[in-house]
């Protein structure tokens, strides 16, 4: 594993002892900052955000226990290079969207959520 810039003190240990779901939704919140900086037009905001969300799938790449979703990660992080380097907020969310899916747990953690909040 490279050195980690946004993440110094995150050792693979101590991600390795998080859950999935709690794994992907820390990378789906890195994408979902990137995504409200491409709405608002911050690219630098954006890169930054992506950035840290690639820092997060590679340690959940590593990651042994996730060798059942080693495939569907790694498309991820290919498609997530295709959206670094070609920004599209839409393409984003479908991309989030996709990720979030692969844990049943945090899939239902974050429709929960917006179904509370879409009800205040």
């Amino acid at each position: 594993m490279y050195p980690l810039v946004y993440h110094k003190t995150l050792t693979t240990e101590k991600w390795n002892s998080y859950p999935r779901f709690q794994q992907i939704l820390m990378i789906a919140n890195e994408m979902n900052r990137a995504q409200n900086a491409l709405l608002k037009n911050d690219t630098q905001n954006a890169i930054h955000a992506w950035e840290r969300a690639f820092e997060l799938t590679d340690l959940t790449i590593n990651d042994s226990s996730n060798v059942r979703y080693l495939k569907e990660l790694l498309r991820f992080r290919e498609l997530s290079g295709e959206l670094f380097l070609n920004p599209d907020a839409d393409f984003s969310k479908a991309l989030m969207n996709a990720l979030i899916s692969l844990d049943p747990k945090a899939w239902n953690m974050l429709r929960y959520q917006i179904s509370a909040i879409s009800n205040q």
